[in-house]
């Protein structure tokens, strides 16, 4: 039995919070060379600009919005546009996200991970905890809350949470509020997977590990810090976003159809342990 027809998503309309860079980016980029029709939204005008005009000169169907998830009614305007002129909306990747901060070690691996008082509880501030939150799970919420106003009525739709292994694994190196988030999110889609399945619209998540994109400054570039954390990740390397575009194309397209509620862990192994 051949199935490749069942990872055919030409035509849908699909929306990318943070689509701008890094894995939302990545995300566009699989759906609209497979014949999707793309919305990237991002804060980013330039970055938008600059990704959104490559892809058209490479004859993709893509445009750029801009707005923050955290403008509710200017996320809710994004969608319902895109929505409107694709008429329809099949998928909606809320992925977009800001980083927390220090934790309160420094360091991402080996055994010399200083405390860092910056990232401290006490000197967490309200300010700092509400943004992440803000954007890290209230912005997945309103996502999914506008999407699934265009997908209920047509009886199908795909929503893909970007979580993060940092839902399940503490990683001191990072603010207590992504750790929290990153949680919420995946409780949350296990809500919205319970509460739309009988609609056919399925919600699952992605949550990646260590991977290089421009969150927290870009940080993630560094070759000594690449080279230190794949000593302890089991494959050996860190994860690029190319190697994230597949399986967002499985959770997107026909071939998902009977999974929902799950969480799909990628990071190489590194939240097993350490091997060798």
């Amino acid at each position: 039995m051949n199935v490749s027809s069942r990872f055919d998503v030409a035509g849908f309309g699909v929306i990318v919070t943070g689509g701008a860079s890094g894995l939302g980016l990545a995300y566009g980029e699989v759906l609209a060379a497979h014949g999707a029709r793309v919305t990237l939204i991002d804060v980013d005008a330039d970055a938008l600009a600059e990704h959104t005009a490559r892809l058209q000169s490479e004859g993709l169907d893509v445009r750029g919005t801009v707005a923050d998830v955290s403008d509710h009614a200017a996320l809710d305007r994004a969608i319902d546009e895109a929505a409107d002129l694709y008429g329809r909306l099949d998928v909606a990747f809320a992925n977009a996200g800001i980083d927390s901060g220090s934790g309160f070690v420094g360091g991402w691996a080996g055994g010399d991970r200083p405390r860092i008082e910056d990232g401290a509880l006490e000197r967490y501030t309200d300010e700092r905890w509400n943004r992440v939150i803000e954007v890290n799970l209230t912005g997945i919420f309103v996502t999914a809350r506008a999407a699934v106003r265009h997908m209920r009525p047509r009886g199908f739709g795909r929503i893909v949470v970007t979580t993060s292994l940092a839902a399940s694994k503490v990683e001191p190196a990072i603010g207590s509020a992504y750790m929290t988030a990153k949680a919420g999110a995946r409780h949350l889609m296990h809500t919205l997977a319970l509460e739309l399945a009988a609609y056919g619209i399925t919600a699952n998540a992605i949550a990646p590990g260590f991977f290089v994109t421009n969150i927290g400054g870009g940080h993630a570039h560094d070759p000594d810090l690449q080279a230190a954390v794949a000593r302890e990740i089991p494959m050996h390397r860190v994860g690029r976003p190319d190697d994230i575009k597949a399986l967002a194309l499985f959770l997107a397209s026909p071939a998902s159809e009977y999974i929902t509620g799950q969480e799909i862990v990628i990071d190489g192994g590194w939240g097993l342990g350490i091997a060798d």
